[in-house]
């Protein structure tokens, strides 16, 4: 049970770990600031969790950082003492080299899975501070700490991800916030592979193929976990992956004879 928080905040929260994790979260009565791209999406999750809790959709693009900012600073008096933010949006995009993957491919994952991520963090965490409560959950990935062929940028993102939500930690200390970086390995039943591969559905489901991934409400479980540890306990990171899935071996490229 969540006892010391009211209002979260979830980026993303349209489609995948965003939406399970709203779930969760109306079920123990959290008030939700719902933030997504696709506005018809957010009103039907608000419609659909009303009769657990109260919510504010937010549509907007993360990437427009002015916009952003006057959202989160003109938040309705109900929902502005935000105790929780979950920082989930993100993406991959291409599994090219890096040598030939596509430079805006690049910038959309740094705007979104750093840039947007630490701007939000920025706009709530000195509210949190003030009131000594609070607690940021940033959506990592093994990819931040494991490489793999084409994670180039990507991966990088996600390692921004860790090692930001560790400094967060250190900068908190003699505080009550909280930080938690939750890093799963493969989830499917998400848009992730969808977008990735930029609507190539042959691409997307071939991920998942013969395989058991974790699914969104796996990583749910553990944002709702972490953030309803005791008051006294941080739970700095959690790395989650399916049982076929593994830490791979370092690649070796050998000399034919």
């Amino acid at each position: 049970m969540i006892k010391q928080y009211r209002i979260a905040v979830v980026t993303g929260a349209s489609a995948g770990i965003g939406l399970a994790a709203a779930r969760k979260l109306a079920r123990e009565s959290v008030k939700l600031v719902l933030v997504a791209r696709r506005e018809d999406k957010l009103r039907a999750l608000a419609e659909e969790l009303s009769g657990e809790t109260e919510c504010h959709p937010l549509p907007c693009d993360l990437r427009d950082s002015e916009n952003l900012a006057r959202l989160f600073k003109s938040l309705p008096d109900a929902f502005a003492a935000v105790d929780i933010l979950v920082n989930n949006a993100g993406l991959a995009l291409g599994l090219e080299p890096a040598h030939r993957a596509s430079w805006e491919d690049w910038r959309v994952m740094m705007d979104v899975n750093c840039v947007a991520l630490a701007q939000l963090t920025h706009l709530l965490l000195p509210g949190m501070v003030a009131r000594n409560c609070g607690h940021i959950v940033n959506i990592g990935s093994i990819a931040g700490s494991y490489p793999y062929v084409g994670g180039n940028v990507y991966g990088a993102t996600k390692a921004f991800v860790k090692q930001f939500s560790l400094n967060l930690k250190a900068d908190l200390l003699g505080t009550s916030v909280r930080v938690t970086s939750i890093e799963p390995g493969m989830v499917g039943g998400t848009e992730f592979s969808l977008v990735r591969f930029k609507g190539d559905e042959r691409k997307a489901v071939g991920v998942y193929e013969d395989a058991e991934p974790l699914d969104a409400e796996a990583v749910a479980d553990a944002v709702v976990w972490a953030v309803s540890r005791p008051a006294g306990v941080n739970i700095n990171r959690i790395e989650l992956m399916p049982v076929c899935q593994a830490p791979g071996q370092t690649a070796v490229v050998r000399k034919s004879p």
